[in-house]
């Protein structure tokens, strides 16, 4: 009777945007990908129950991906969460290592045309940060006009003009304005500079991040080809700007499925950074997650394993478990652990990561609340595990699970009605940070009760109890809570106007659907609080809403 849960898989996305748009004079490396608000972006999925007991460790076992991460990013994410970064620490040093350097020379021509520009671009930029799009499109082209007036149809600064305003369309994803920008950017620097110039190469890989957001990958890899050449020549081949280039043509290849040949080229990505003394930059400590969640995609537990160890070691020397940052490091091979079958080392991380950030938070965070879901799935498991040999031990574990879920639904309704609370706040728009902790906590609270009721059905069978329906009522109430919950917060469009939390709502479903049908098979009455009828016609809605929100997202 045993039932399996799907497994769900988590992305992280980027922190609110910095600009792109560095110094006027400075040709910038864009990060790919549209700003969005908060650290955090769920992707999480589930099909109907299986009875087959044996599967049932792979619940959670493939949940690695499916960990909870609610700290905070600096990577933003593009091309399926492939992510792109620049080696440098701020805009302002980006400006430095790479682009058009400011001209000293008393070649740059000083008239009414080149101040407006520098204000144009000033103002441009100021619009970007504070998310005005069409604003700051409007300082751009007047930025552009101003350059080819003050400066001439052809001059550098006019390329600057076409860069920014590119990096603004490919933002907006306008990628059909974009696209012509970028290429004559690179045409004014060639015949400015020639061919093989530093500024060209960085244009070259500015276009390949470009089409890499578009997951045009042939064209992507390409450019990012032609800029590593450049970089390798002017720079040198073990200066971490050509170690940045290197690094995004991996990312390619990965896409690609050249997984061989994308190794080899994030690994030495890494060693050059580790070799000019940035091995514990979080340049590179970035580059070792995202090769470590690669390999966990393609289930070469051991070598994510590995460089997580080397990650969180790092993190445990320079900021302690004082930081959420090695908090989150050592969920996240916590979680690798798990999928590994290591289940006690990992419920020891996740035992450690829940005392810091009650210490480093609060008791009722939102992280909390998810790092106790990891923490009963991972006691589910091992009760799976110790079923046969020690019973007893196996519903100490449940116990255990049962008593982290309630806490977990617990905080994560507080989180809800917390933010309810705030005033129409999210209605309106005007709390970013507060909506985005409400769906987390919803995408939290939906998932616990859905494992809540897989618990249920699993210790109906290791009890053996005289009252055999008990932990099936149980079952059928957590599951009926997960689908009045969602319906409480529905008109919050902040909670449930996202694809991943009706996801995880449709997983909920469908797993009610699938135990009513086997109540009734075994001749026994259901609460009938919600008809199979009702239920199935609830499922083709969140489904018709789902595909719906995904069309629309591509």
């Amino acid at each position: 009777m045993l039932l399996r849960r799907a497994a769900n898989f988590v992305r992280r996305i980027r922190p609110p945007p910095r600009s792109p748009f560095t110094d006027p004079l400075a040709l910038p490396i864009p990060k790919c990908g549209r700003p969005r608000e908060g650290s955090h972006m769920f992707q999480l999925g589930g099909d109907a129950w299986r009875k087959d007991r044996e599967e049932f460790p792979w619940w959670v076992v493939v949940a690695v991906q499916a960990a909870i991460f609610l700290g905070t990013s600096s990577n933003p994410a593009v091309a399926d969460g492939v992510s792109i970064e620049s080696n440098s620490e701020n805009n302002a040093e980006a400006a430095e290592i790479v682009g058009l350097r400011r001209i000293d020379d008393g070649s740059v021509v000083s008239n009414i045309h080149t101040t407006k520009w520098r204000v144009f671009t000033d103002n441009g930029r100021d619009s970007f940060l504070q998310g005005k799009l069409e604003q700051a499109e409007r300082f751009f082209l007047s930025a552009l006009q101003e350059a080819k007036e003050g400066f001439g149809e052809r001059d550098p600064h006019v390329a600057s003009s076409c860069n920014n305003l590119a990096e603004l369309y490919r933002v907006m994803k306008a990628f059909d304005k974009a696209e012509p920008l970028y290429l004559e950017a690179v045409n004014i620097l060639e015949e400015s500079f020639g061919p093989q110039d530093i500024r060209v190469g960085v244009a070259f890989h500015n276009l390949g991040q470009f089409y890499l957001a578009q997951r045009k990958l042939e064209e992507a890899q390409i450019y990012y080809e032609r800029a590593l050449k450049i970089k390798g020549r002017v720079l040198g081949y073990g200066h971490p700007d050509y170690a940045d280039t290197m690094y995004h043509l991996g990312m390619v290849l990965h896409l690609q499925g050249k997984e061989k040949e994308s190794d080899a080229l994030i690994l030495d990505s890494i060693r050059i950074l580790e070799e000019a003394g940035q091995g514990e930059s979080m340049v590179c400590l970035k580059r070792l997650r995202h090769l470590a969640q690669m390999y966990l995609k393609s289930s070469r537990f051991e070598d994510a394993e590995n460089l997580q160890r080397k990650i969180l070691h790092m993190l445990e020397l320079s900021k302690g478990w004082d930081s959420v940052e090695t908090v989150l490091a050592a969920e996240g091979l916590a979680l690798t652990l798990q999928a590994a079958g290591k289940l006690r080392e990992a419920q020891e991380l996740l035992e450690r990561c829940l005392e810091a950030r009650k210490i480093l938070l609060t008791e009722s965070h939102i992280q909390v609340a998810a790092n106790m879901l990891h923490l009963a799935r991972v006691g589910m498991l091992i009760s799976n595990q110790s079923r046969k040999r020690n019973p007893a031990e196996a519903i100490v574990e449940l116990d255990k699970a049962k008593g982290f879920l309630d806490n977990s639904i617990r905080i994560a309704r507080e989180v809800l009605n917390k933010s309810v609370k705030q005033g129409g706040q999210w209605r309106n728009g005007n709390s970013a940070e507060s909506g985005n902790k409400g769906r987390i906590a919803m995408i939290v609270l939906l998932q616990s009760f859905d494992s809540l009721g897989l618990l249920g059905l699993t210790k109906e069978e290791l009890q053996e109890s005289r009252d055999e329906n008990s932990h099936l009522v149980e079952a059928e109430d957590a599951l009926l809570q997960c689908m009045s919950s969602y319906k409480e917060f529905a008109s919050e469009r902040s909670v449930s106007g996202f694809a991943e939390v009706k996801v995880e709502y449709l997983s909920c479903l469908k797993h009610l659907a699938s135990l009513i049908g086997e109540i009734t098979q075994q001749g026994m009455q259901h609460s009938q609080k919600v008809t199979t009828r009702e239920l199935n016609y609830e499922i083709s809605q969140v489904e018709k809403e789902i595909s719906q929100m995904r069309r629309h997202k591509k």
